[in-house]
């Protein structure tokens, strides 16, 4: 998580978004960094609303608006899969080196998902409140120089990220089966993507 307290910017750190990256670039830009741990690095929209936001209002008297970064469904998922297939991760039981891309999602729709599936949901981490906290600007990680032409602007500086905290490269297909069950169950993961304008 980064905050900009002068531009009244907080970007939240979805996991497998590429986030560590503008933590680098922006660091040194930001007057809060929060990398560790990651349950505070990687705090959701509703752990956000419920310490962040009210100390900011409290102490600071100021109303910060919120950035954050949504992966297509089926990408992050592939991302999570291959990062989770890491060498060290052999023989931990989080570890997806024996298990195929279909049994890792099918494992993911399950309602007591596994170790190695068990990963989250973007919809879930950028879900409103009920007090009308949200997301305030949205973008696909898909479209990086949308997201670095918002952040220059904002922040008046230019951007420069490198590649960072990358899972290995590998081909991943669905089989359609798979897919069609995935785009059923986590029907609002993929409303909220294609929501992104």
């Amino acid at each position: 998580m980064l905050v900009f307290h002068k531009e009244r910017l907080v970007f939240l750190s979805v996991p497998k978004t590429g986030t560590t990256a503008y933590e680098t670039a922006l660091r040194d830009r930001a007057d809060i960094v929060i990398s560790d741990p990651p349950e505070l690095k990687h705090a959701p929209v509703y752990r956000y609303n419920r310490f962040f936001r009210p100390m900011f209002e409290k102490v600071c008297h100021t109303e910060m608006e919120t950035l954050a970064v949504m992966r297509d469904p089926i990408s992050w998922l592939g991302s999570w899969y291959r990062y989770r297939r890491r060498p060290f991760m052999q023989g931990n039981p989080n570890s997806t080196h024996d298990v195929s891309f279909d049994d890792f999602v099918a494992a993911y729709l399950k309602g007591e998902k596994p170790g190695f599936a068990n990963v989250g949901s973007q919809a879930k981490f950028l879900e409103p409140r009920p007090n009308g906290v949200r997301v305030t600007h949205l973008f696909r990680y898909e479209d990086q120089p949308a997201l670095v032409r918002f952040l220059e602007a904002r922040l008046g500086t230019r951007i420069e990220t490198a590649r960072e905290n990358v899972s290995p490269t590998m081909d991943l297909v669905l089989s359609p089966s798979v897919e069609a069950r995935l785009r059923r169950k986590c029907a609002e993961e993929f409303a909220l993507y294609d929501s992104i304008g």
